[in-house]
């Protein structure tokens, strides 16, 4: 039945289809970019059809490369998955999990211990950035944690929570804003659409008329700076009911009027569809879903 599939062909093509580069491909393979660029003309040849567009300096895949990538990224990660439960040790193995540093320093880290306890053969390594990984084109990420209002139709996923945003402060402040109107704490997000109306909605609901005459207002470009400046006393804070959870729970900042908040968006763990069977990849989400279960924010 496979006996006339041009399999190296069909490796060199999904590496350099998920690295857009025939150099690049060239290196993981150990091979030289020659001879990638050769199997690449065959497969295009059998298959009767161009794959790439030749551009200076780079190479896009045509539409016929991306539906081929496609369905054939998936078909091999499944393969070396399948291959990899045969092994001796399948519970032990490396995972790298991309998420933002704002929701690694604030709700993962600190419960990670949890994880090495009951996985201590895994071992994690955390990629943080606010720019969101193409989990399709970067195979050396196996799962991402994402906020946003988006669904992923092309990804395996698992809502762990919605959120919302309410104010708080440290006990002094709070205790201070029913007399005077408070220096406000505020993020300058990368996506600002998630942000931007949150104190506006959260005066408006609250009939706090804190921005009219406006009040003082800090802005920090990542939530912990300004989950920070609120515990030191600085003001009051517009944070997440997810990411404040650990400050709460120790005492360093109290909620401001608890029963007025705004709603967030949501985070997910997400996939490359076929990864989620991989072991470790596995026990990082059921650890996930306990974790969110135990917060009591889970969906």
């Amino acid at each position: 039945m496979f006996a006339s599939l041009p399999l190296t062909a069909l490796r060199a093509f999904e590496s350099a289809s998920r690295l857009l580069s025939f150099k690049a491909a060239a290196h993981e393979l150990s091979v030289s970019p020659t001879a990638v660029s050769h199997q690449i003309r065959t497969l295009e040849t059998w298959l009767g059809v161009p794959l790439f567009e030749r551009l200076p300096r780079q190479v896009r895949l045509t539409e016929g490369g991306e539906r081929l990538f496609h369905s054939l990224h998936g078909a091999l990660l499944e393969v070396a998955q399948s291959v990899d439960t045969l092994r001796p040790q399948r519970s032990t193995g490396n995972l790298t999990l991309s998420t933002t540093p704002a929701f690694a320093a604030l709700w993962l880290v600190p419960r990670l211990g949890r994880f090495y306890a009951a996985h201590p053969g895994i071992s994690l390594r955390l990629d943080t950035n606010c720019d969101v990984v193409d989990l399709q084109q970067d195979a050396s990420i196996d799962l991402a944690i994402r906020y946003s209002l988006d669904d992923y139709l092309n990804l395996y996923g698992l809502c762990l929570f919605d959120e919302c945003f309410a104010v708080y402060g440290s006990p002094e402040q709070v205790a201070l804003a029913s007399e005077r109107a408070p220096t406000l704490i505020s993020v300058r997000w990368h996506n600002s659409k998630l942000y931007a109306l949150g104190w506006q909605a959260w005066c408006e609901k609250a009939g706090e008329d804190w921005l009219q005459p406006a009040s003082p207002i800090r802005e920090y470009d990542e939530e912990h700076y300004a989950l920070q400046a609120a515990i030191a006393g600085q003001g009051l804070v517009l944070a997440s009911n997810i990411l404040v959870s650990e400050s709460v729970a120790s005492g360093l900042l109290v909620p401001y009027r608890p029963q007025i908040s705004v709603d967030g968006a949501g985070y997910s763990a997400l996939c490359v569809p076929g990864r989620e069977r991989h072991p470790p990849v596995r026990a990082f989400f059921q650890w996930l879903q306990e974790e969110a279960r135990l917060s009591g924010h889970a969906l």
